[in-house]
């Protein structure tokens, strides 16, 4: 089976009709179509990395649910498949030291679906070889790649583009599926309402609020350990650890200081905690302005802690920034 997926994480609306909506999904789709989904630069995105997953897991995850396609069309010119084709195919044959070969009457015919989870057992054998020779998982989950799911944390208050192009006919099939399926969450998922001097946290949960509380001196001491936790579940896209264990407050802001401590600054995990920025109305026309609309990056009407953080740095030293 396929997962094709998304499921709302944070949704937040500012304190008047100015603000946009201000959204967090966790999206887990085949990572066949990742480049397709990158495209759309008015996303704030974080992905699960192949060089963070042990070599077990990402193994078994697959033998669980691998990524296959979904649609098979047939060949045509362009861009877009043809019909469906259901034409089995002819594979290796495993007594034929070459492998694949011309002479159709030793080949090994397979159903579509057979043949693909076919290659995909030879990609975990030769993953499991490398393994055992002792080759880091950034260099093994790459043959893995094909048939791998990726989860994506994905924060926005734009999305009406990303629908248009995707959620078409003519896109390619497999992020048409995710389109509608973000579509459909939307739809179903009510915003929370925030104050100007509230944030939209991704990940955060109400025992973390309380430990915040527990701990702060002061209301910026607690929304500085709120994002920080934040952040740091936005970088593993997840709330729980690499090693699926239940997260760990502490941890998790010690993570946070590794991100944004290093040189250059990890910075992309600190694209989806904002706050609603402040409105000025102006009286004598039907427009007004934001207070702070070099800090909105790729939002609207929010000011995004990547945005603060990057002026911080700036203000105290010469230290790079990387994505």
């Amino acid at each position: 089976m396929t997962t094709i997926s998304a499921k709302i994480i944070e949704d937040s609306r500012g304190p008047g009709p100015f603000y946009k909506r201000l959204t967090t999904m966790e999206l887990t789709y085949p990572r066949f179509i990742h480049s397709e989904f990158m495209t759309h630069r008015m996303f704030s995105r974080n992905a699960s990395s192949s060089r963070a997953i042990p070599v077990q897991r990402q193994i078994e995850a697959m033998i669980a649910d691998p990524a296959i396609p979904l649609f098979w069309g047939s060949n045509k010119p362009g861009m877009q498949a043809g019909a469906e084709c259901t034409t089995a195919v002819p594979v290796r044959n495993i007594t034929d030291p070459n492998g694949y070969t011309e002479h159709l009457l030793r080949h090994m015919y397979l159903s579509r679906e057979e043949a693909y989870i076919d290659e995909m057992h030879h990609a975990i054998a030769k993953a499991k070889a490398y393994d055992y020779a002792g080759y880091h998982k950034q260099i093994i989950n790459r043959i893995l790649e094909p048939y791998m799911h990726i989860k994506v944390v994905v924060s926005s208050t734009e999305w009406a583009n990303f629908f248009e192009l995707r959620d078409h006919p003519d896109a390619e099939p497999h992020i048409q599926l995710l389109a509608q399926e973000m579509r459909k969450a939307l739809i179903a998922s009510q915003p929370q309402n925030l104050d100007i001097d509230q944030w939209h946290l991704p990940y955060t949960l109400d025992e973390d609020k309380g430990e915040a509380k527990r701990r702060a001196n002061n209301q910026d001491g607690y929304w500085s350990a709120l994002r920080k936790v934040s952040v740091a579940r936005c970088a593993r896209v997840s709330y729980k650890t690499h090693d699926g264990q239940r997260p760990d407050y502490d941890k998790d802001i010690a993570l946070y200081d590794q991100l944004v401590g290093a040189v250059p600054l990890h910075a992309s995990p600190a694209e989806h905690q904002a706050k609603p920025d402040g409105y000025m109305i102006k009286f004598c026309a039907n427009d007004g302005r934001w207070f702070h609309p070099e800090l909105h990056g790729n939002f609207v009407g929010w000011c995004q802690f990547r945005k603060k953080l990057e002026r911080n740095l700036a203000k105290g030293n010469s230290f790079g920034v990387a994505a």
